[in-house]
């Protein structure tokens, strides 16, 4: 990342897609992050993100499970243990799950599992980190991931104002329900940490050739690294609160 510099970064959801995606990114970048916390649920099964973490000494593997409240303060206690005084800068919320649902398909069990894994556990994962991200606020001045920020991994299909534009997301239903709650997060988030310094944004990062996004999609995840990097790069002041795309597009909720 560009100076002023993100000294460290967490990610979640890491094993895979854009998480992986992201790690690598960021890894490779010059300067790159002091520390990039790589977290997921199975890191023993994570090939590639081992592999990476071997090569490239400011990996920091740690196993996260963000639906488990025991395992999201373990990891809190793992990183204040690595980054001291010194706080966190930048939270990524990237973990999540998809299901194909349509109005004819979709269950009460289908939506609480996904509004639980997309939107309840963003939300307790933010909280839990928000004294690491506190006080690497209080060490900087500005608004930025150099200093600290909540980066939301949204959707297109979280848009209401688009919704008849996209009807394909009309056979999600949980999924994007759970990331329109996830952007009403981000305003929240954004307009009670502003006074802590802390900005906080959701990102639409491209309908990408992902297990999640699927062969029909359009790009592939190393197309979208640079620009996704690039945002985040640039973020400030006026971007808290804002719904944006991989090239810094401004979305409409």
């Amino acid at each position: 990342m560009a100076q002023p510099r993100c000294r460290s970064v967490l990610i979640t959801g890491c094993s895979r897609g854009i998480g992986l995606g992201l790690v690598r990114g960021l890894v490779e970048a010059n300067p790159a992050p002091d520390l990039v916390f790589a977290t997921c649920r199975y890191p023993e099964k994570a090939q590639e993100l081992q592999q990476l973490s071997k090569q490239y000494s400011n990996i920091k593997l740690l196993q996260l499970d963000v639906v488990c409240e025991n395992s999201i303060k373990k990891v809190v206690k793992e990183v204040e243990e690595i980054v001291g005084d010194k706080g966190l800068n930048c939270l990524i919320n990237n973990a999540g799950i998809n299901v194909l649902a349509s109005l004819e398909e979709v269950t009460a069990e289908t939506m609480l599992t996904i509004y639980e894994t997309n939107t309840v556990a963003q939300l307790m994962v933010t909280k839990a980190f928000l004294p690491l991200l506190r006080k690497a606020a209080q060490l900087s001045t500005g608004m930025g991931c150099h200093r600290a920020a909540i980066i939301n991994m949204s959707s297109l299909a979280a848009s209401m104002q688009l919704v008849q534009a996209n009807e394909m997301f009309l056979k999600v239903y949980p999924y994007r329900i759970a990331k329109t709650a996830l952007n009403m997060i981000t305003r929240c988030l954004a307009a009670d940490l502003k006074s802590d310094g802390i900005l906080c944004i959701s990102l639409h990062p491209g309908w990408l050739q992902t297990d999640m996004g699927g062969n029909m999609a359009p790009m592939q995840v190393q197309e979208a690294i640079p620009g996704i990097l690039s945002v985040l790069d640039r973020l400030g002041e006026k971007e808290n609160g804002s719904f944006l795309d991989w090239q810094g597009e401004t979305l409409p909720w």
